[in-house]
């Protein structure tokens, strides 16, 4: 039955391949329209070259390391290679969504013109090809590490029983996930950092001190703000789910071992993940619109495809849990919990950043009285928002526990049931190939907008782009809130496999709160997110500092620029924010890496523990905040440029667009960010595990 995996990674593969191929058979639109989508693709290209040169040379320095330790035999000999193809392909997953993305943003705008269901066709078929693209590579990464595995485990290195055997191999794959998180860190904090360093310096400059619309071609950081899209939604949203993807799903695949699972046990998130695939490609078909649609009926269109891949898994994964597990039916209530949770999430992203609803509009309503209503009140309503995820992931937490551990034997018990949790969280991911093509439409759609701006396109065209950005706006906030609450249920997951991992080593870890090595682990875990945030937001700072004193410059010392007589150096604000991205994200990427090493090796393996746990408790609840919050300022703004509180030019939309300011490097940047950080530091305690256990200063 494992041979259904890379099937249908070769069909996800061969399905995106199919949209790229219909994209690229529409018009690009006229030539004003396909100059800009030039300079963007030249752009983005640019920075994905000296981004990926500069992860280069790290991963080159983590390779070696890995490849020492295999040598001195603290790790498998597969470890170093298994870390290179999971961030190649986690690198790939996000520069092919990236580079069709960059393709389809004309395309988008142009299919606008004829109608917004044909944008919306457009714009949606490259988010599929992202979404399909994550899922597809991931399920081959897999599938040929679990082949290569069996094969050496079985015929060279021979290890008759087959449960010994299952574990040296789902443990070893573990450490690919390693590649993915340190490739996704880089590509999201690095993404996030130019497309916010542009985005503020654009509007600071452009829309509050000189007075001039959103994609403004006078305004110097429009293209670089048009490439950010590209490189940090499309490519670091790429890099990021792909990771929490085969994340879940091998960390659930190492607990069916220790759970009393055995192969079975295996097989089944490996089988969720690849009807997940088929499911996703049925769902894409649903989403449809008509002209004139209002937003409840644009996002309609995109939940019914979501709802129906839903329900389809909920079917299949039945099927496969029968048959595989007749006699623990329970698991099944887990797949459910995770579905249900992932569900829930992203329905209440959407009543705190939708400018449909009391939240966000309470935020637009703030700006009549001034800027610090604004802040005060998007800050609120981030912090409000936690609520619900919160509850949503500690219910399904419980439940998928105890849904897994009914009718298992008093031994697994307690393994068995965390093994439900990391089926929790495949079945929140089995959706990913639709759920990410609705995030990835969004920077699509924006793109969209700004060309037909620049291009000075019809005011029917440029409503339909709105329409659909705005649309995209929402989406996005979901997408971050799904990524975020299915970072929690893996980290978790990933935690008790790092537990399994220090037994297996033959140490015990006293887990209580009166160790003080989990208390001050606690301590400094809980801590991090925000020295992280603070280390992210900085950075934009200081990055969109250089992009404002530039934008400054231009429409200071180019005549004619503002009279629309003279060009605006676009390129020299795009080398700006490429330098800086590159610059400003290398110490925060250090700090997830470290971190868990340094305290392994200085308070020993019971203040990792307390690390991941309290990373993950503070990191999860800030990363939705962040998200949300920024979120609601972006539409709050939104909903005043559609003619609310006075409009565009108003004091309000001033005052708002300030407030965006805020929250961008919160919902672009940091926010999704912490999710792969805590992650990120989990899988590195997974894997230096027996070298901390090995040398740390505290047996």
């Amino acid at each position: 039955m494992l041979i259904i995996a890379p099937i249908s990674s070769i069909i996800a593969l061969l399905f995106a391949s199919y949209l790229v191929y219909k994209i690229m058979k529409t018009s690009p639109g006229d030539e004003g329209m396909v100059k800009i989508q030039k300079a963007i693709q030249e752009g983005a290209s640019s920075y994905i070259k000296r981004q990926y040169s500069v992860i280069a040379f790290f991963f080159a320095i983590v390779f070696i390391i890995l490849f020492i330790l295999s040598k001195q035999g603290y790790l498998p000999i597969f470890v170093p290679f298994a870390f290179l193809t999971g961030g190649f392909f986690s690198g790939l997953s996000g520069f092919i969504g990236m580079k069709v993305a960059t393709h389809a943003n004309a395309r988008t705008a142009n299919a606008a013109k004829e109608s917004l269901n044909k944008g919306l066709k457009v714009a949606f078929s490259s988010g599929t090809v992202m979404g399909l693209t994550v899922v597809g590579l991931g399920l081959l990464d897999l599938s040929i590490w679990y082949y290569v595995l069996n094969y050496y485990y079985t015929h060279v290195n021979v290890v008759a029983e087959a449960a010994l055997r299952i574990q040296y191999i789902t443990s070893t794959m573990l450490t690919f996930e390693m590649g993915a998180s340190l490739m996704a860190l880089f590509a999201r904090v690095g993404g996030g950092i130019y497309t916010k360093a542009a985005d503020v310096g654009a509007d600071l400059v452009g829309k509050v001190e000189v007075g001039i619309p959103e994609d403004d071609p006078r305004n110097p950081a429009v293209i670089a703000d048009n490439v950010g899209d590209n490189v940090g939604d499309v490519a670091g949203m790429g890099a990021d789910l792909y990771e929490s993807y085969v994340g879940s799903i091998v960390a659930t695949m190492v607990l069916a071992v220790a759970g009393g699972f055995g192969v079975k046990g295996v097989m089944i998130p490996l089988l969720m993940a690849s009807v997940g695939v088929i499911a996703s490609i049925i769902g894409t078909f649903f989403v449809r619109t008509r002209e004139k649609a209002e937003q409840s009926e644009l996002l309609s269109a995109l939940r019914k495809g979501i709802f129906i891949s839903a329900i389809l898994i909920a079917i299949f994964s039945f099927v496969i849990i029968k048959n595989l597990l007749p006699d623990n039916t329970g698991v099944y209530g887990a797949v459910i919990s995770g579905l249900l949770a992932g569900l829930i999430i992203g329905l209440s992203t959407e009543f705190f950043t939708s400018a449909r609803y009391m939240p966000t509009r309470s935020i637009a309503n703030a700006s009549l009285t001034g800027g610090a209503p604004v802040i005060i009140s998007g800050l609120s309503i981030g912090m409000l928002s936690t609520a619900v995820p919160v509850l949503t992931v500690g219910i399904a937490t419980m439940a998928s526990y105890y849904f897994a551990s009914h009718n298992v034997e008093a031994a697994f018990k307690f393994s068995a049931g965390l093994y439900g949790v990391g089926i929790a969280a495949v079945g929140m991911l089995s959706t990913l190939g639709i759920t990410l093509a609705t995030d990835a439409y969004g920077p699509v759609a924006d793109n969209a907008g700004g060309i037909a701006q620049m291009s000075h396109q019809g005011p029917k065209v440029r409503e339909r782009t709105d329409a659909l950005d705005a649309l995209g706006n929402t989406t996005a906030a979901t997408g971050k809130g799904f990524a975020i609450g299915s970072a929690a249920l893996t980290a978790l997951a990933l935690i008790a496999a790092y537990r399994d991992e220090v037994h297996l080593l033959g140490r015990e870890i006293v887990v209580s709160l009166l160790n003080p090595q989990v208390m001050v682990g606690l301590f400094i875990g809980a801590m991090l997110p925000y020295l992280f945030s603070s280390l992210t937001m900085k950075a934009v700072g200081r990055a969109a500092q250089s992009i404002v004193e530039e934008v400054r410059r231009q429409f200071r010392e180019i005549k004619g620029l503002m009279e629309g007589t003279a060009s605006a150096d676009h390129a020299r604000c795009v080398s700006i924010c490429v330098g800086a991205a590159q610059k400003e994200m290398i110490l925060p990427s250090l700090l997830a890496i470290t971190s868990p090493i340094v305290i392994g090796l200085l308070l020993g393996v019971g203040a990792v523990i307390g690390l991941l746990a309290g990373a993950l408790a503070s990191g999860f609840v800030v990363a939705i905040f962040m998200a949300n919050a920024g979120g609601a300022w972006d539409n709050a703004k939104k909903y005043v440029e559609n003619g609310a509180y006075g409009g565009k030019g108003s004091v309000s939309h001033k005052v708002l667009v300030v407030g965006d300011t805020v929250g961008d490097p919160f919902k672009d940047t940091s926010g999704p960010s912490l999710n792969i950080l805590i992650k990120l530091m989990s899988m590195v305690s997974v894997v230096f595990a027996s070298f901390i256990v090995a040398n740390t200063l505290i047996k």
